[in-house]
């Protein structure tokens, strides 16, 4: 059988696991939670599965040979960070409130303005993260066709295949597959990295060449500008992926409050440590074909793993790596795809389309379907933009527009509804200021927007207005009201908050 045969199979196996477990699917929470039952294996592979996407296995080596660890602080290490601060700080709070979207914690705890507000920045930020994964399976399928299928033709049969599964499945089909694609993913790329390093004359040589080229080296040039732009790099995925449906949704998504604890700080960790493979791959790609390297990190480092295994790997290596590769981008595309979905029809559709729980379902995977068209026509439209650029600038909406209200909403007491407008309104300013200006030159957007945003915030909540005054009284008896049921009638489980604010 050829590689192409090998390609299909898999991916008609992976359809037919995502329909199987469609069959598990009877209700809302069943789509967008797999009914709050996932061990902890599977809420391990789904955090780990998700963050292994194509910005790590294709998009990551090649910045990594160009620039060393100080130029790819974003990804893996900032994204591998979040999963971990939201174990330890987020996935015990959030689990206890029961609620179906991060959006619905917005709702209940500044009202419905802010929900869509910081929905509307969650939805956008998966535009380009999900385009990226598009983009990538394009690319695959060009390279394993021999360029019979061109890039455009590729994103629209990967588009499809993820589409299908995702949209009859939901979580339940992403966590499945994922549990399949991440033993897929190991042990494909690490059979590669055992292969290409011999080829490279020994895991010696390649370490050595690393460190002789100081590409160990994480720290940026020693000056103010330096400093700025790398945390600004670095906090970009780590603070912008913690406000997001996708990482919600595998806390929200174990059996368990402790499962739910311990998942994202495991997949964390394991996500960081196992990025280091597709580095060290790429490193053993530039000492066996050196030539060919220094053209394609030139032009399109994106070619370089592909690129080694096509020419350099026997038959069965190829087949492990093509089938490592589409497993990391459809695990990634599939919940990148589920997450807004969900979010849109919850915390925006639903305010202005009475939907019981029928159609609730029937809308949700009917939106995953129109988000797969629409982010599919995004990637063709930006056809040959680097896949790591695209998911590093997809977080920055998140970071000044969603973090600061989740954050203070769950640690500060005085956290307010006006703080949080002002917190999305002058983060949202300031960031665009300095994206659209030469300014952004001197100072990172990034940080600057997130600066801002968190001094709106408090500010904002802290001004002696009517609207703060009578917002805090709201909320203090929420508050005693939520402890009285709980000393009294309230399940020991339940952690669901009163009915929400008034917006």
């Amino acid at each position: 059988m050829t590689l192409i045969g090998f390609i299909l199979l898999y991916l008609l196996v992976t359809i037919g696991i995502g329909v199987y477990a469609s069959m598990r699917v009877k209700n809302t929470n069943d789509f967008a939670l797999a009914g709050r039952s996932l061990p902890l294996p599977m809420v391990i592979t789904a955090t780990f599965a998700t963050w292994f996407g194509s910005e790590t296995i294709l998009g990551l080596p090649g910045r990594f040979i160009e620039s060393g660890i100080a130029g790819v602080v974003e990804e893996p290490f900032g994204s591998g960070m979040a999963l971990i601060l939201v174990g330890a700080f987020f996935a015990q709070k959030l689990y206890k409130l029961n609620i179906l979207t991060i959006g619905d914690y917005y709702r209940d705890r500044y009202g419905r303005g802010i929900e869509v507000l910081c929905s509307i920045f969650i939805v956008l930020s998966y535009l380009g993260w999900v385009g990226a994964q598009i983009t990538a399976l394009g690319l695959v399928i060009n390279l394993v066709t021999g360029g019979y299928v061109s890039v455009t033709a590729g994103m629209i049969v990967g588009a499809s295949v993820v589409l299908l599964y995702t949209m009859v499945g939901g979580m339940w089909s992403v966590a499945m597959t994922d549990f399949i694609q991440m033993i897929v993913i190991v042990a494909g790329l690490v059979a590669i990295l055992f292969f290409a390093s011999d080829l490279a004359g020994g895991m010696g040589n390649v370490l050595d060449y690393a460190r002789e080229r100081n590409l160990f080296h994480a720290l940026p040039e020693p000056s103010l500008n330096g400093w700025l732009f790398w945390i600004s790099a670095a906090m970009t995925m780590m603070i912008g992926s913690i406000p997001q449906q996708d990482v919600f949704q595998r806390v929200m998504s174990a059996k368990n409050v402790q499962t739910a604890v311990a998942g994202p700080i495991i997949g964390g960790s394991v996500y960081i440590l196992f990025a280091f493979v597709p580095m060290l791959i790429v490193v053993a790609a530039v000492l066996v074909m050196p030539e060919a390297a220094q053209r394609m990190l030139a032009e399109d480092p994106q070619q370089l793993l592909p690129t080694l295994v096509r020419d350099y790997m026997p038959m069965w290596l190829r087949v492990l790596f093509f089938g490592a590769v589409l497993s990391a981008v459809m695990s990634t595309a599939s919940a990148t795809m589920l997450a807004p979905a969900t979010t849109f029809v919850e915390n925006i559709l639903s305010h202005y389309v009475t939907l019981n729980e029928k159609n609730l379902l029937k809308a949700m995977r009917l939106t995953v379907a129109g988000f797969a068209v629409m982010v599919l026509l995004y990637s063709i439209y930006f056809e040959g933009a680097a896949v790591y650029d695209m998911v590093a600038m997809a977080y920055q909406f998140p970071v000044v527009g969603a973090f600061w209200p989740l954050v203070c909403g769950l640690y500060w007491k005085r956290t307010t509804r006006q703080g949080a407008y002002c917190s999305i309104v002058v983060g949202g300013i300031v960031w665009f200021v300095l994206t659209a200006t030469s300014l952004g030159e001197v100072f990172p957007s990034v940080l600057g927007g997130f600066i801002a945003s968190g001094l709106g915030m408090v500010v904002g909540s802290l001004l002696p207005t009517t609207g703060n005054r009578e917002y805090l009284e709201a909320w203090r008896r929420r508050q005693h009201e939520e402890a009285a049921a709980a000393a009294g009638a309230a399940s020991p489980e339940s952690g669901a908050l009163p009915a929400a604010l008034p917006a």
